[in-house]
């Protein structure tokens, strides 16, 4: 039965390029190790996203919409419908010493930001630095491997889901309860999780969604951090 606009999906994924079969991202912690692309602070296993958000690839999310729970596809995204084509406009060449006044040392692979935008250091030659400002994986066809494990219904655990997304905390440590009266919710987060760089800044992002996707059910949010006392 094809989803809808706003369903909550809980999708595995594996992204490749077509070219040299490269995995550029999964959700499969077993096979990011053996891509040696393995982040030992990440969530892996199925992720969350809401048709419509475009939490991934808009066209992707177009596909998936048309699957089943269980269902299984691999979809082929050409550049124009992934990261665009390659524009040999962005590749830009400055001069060494002006990196040197500014006390950078750079070196061949480096990301660099230059004016705002970041770059690739492609050579470095005669004094001239080569710095490539389009998408490492412009001009790149990828193929999306994507299954949809299963739709949330039960508003808590939609809440859920989407907290541990934006927090960045395991589904299973986060807990989350719902008073219809008055509609709060409250998060509780677990008091290891409370020192996280960015903490404050994913909970104004999850703030932003929660009174945008229970826009009829949410009236005030509530953080509730839990320091449970060592045994």
């Amino acid at each position: 039965m094809p989803f809808n606009k706003g369903d909550f999906l809980l999708v595995e994924y594996t992204i490749r390029v077509k070219d040299t079969n490269a995995v550029i991202d999964t959700t499969d912690a077993e096979l990011a190790k053996k891509e040696n692309i393995y982040e030992s602070n990440r969530i892996y296993g199925p992720v969350l996203i809401v048709l419509g958000k475009n939490w991934l690839n808009a066209y992707v999310e177009e596909e998936i919409a048309k699957l089943s729970e269980n269902e299984e596809k691999e979809i082929e995204l050409p550049p124009e419908k992934a990261f665009g084509e390659r524009d040999p406009s962005k590749v830009r060449i400055f001069s060494l010493r002006e990196f040197q006044r500014r006390g950078y040392t750079v070196s061949v692979g480096d990301v660099v930001e230059v004016g705002g935008v970041r770059g690739i250091v492609k050579q470095i030659s005669g004094g001239r630095v080569t710095i490539d400002f389009n998408h490492p994986l412009a001009g790149k066809t990828l193929v999306y491997k994507v299954k949809v494990v299963r739709k949330l219904e039960d508003f808590n655990e939609k809440a859920k889901y989407l907290a541990s997304r934006h927090l960045g905390i395991p589904s299973d440590e986060v807990s989350v309860e719902y008073s219809e009266g008055d509609g709060k919710l409250v998060v509780k987060i677990p008091g290891k999780y409370i020192t996280r760089e960015n903490l404050g800044y994913s909970k104004l992002t999850l703030a932003a969604d929660v009174f945008e996707l229970f826009k009829d059910q949410v009236k005030t949010l509530v953080y509730q951090e839990e320091i449970k006392k060592p045994q």
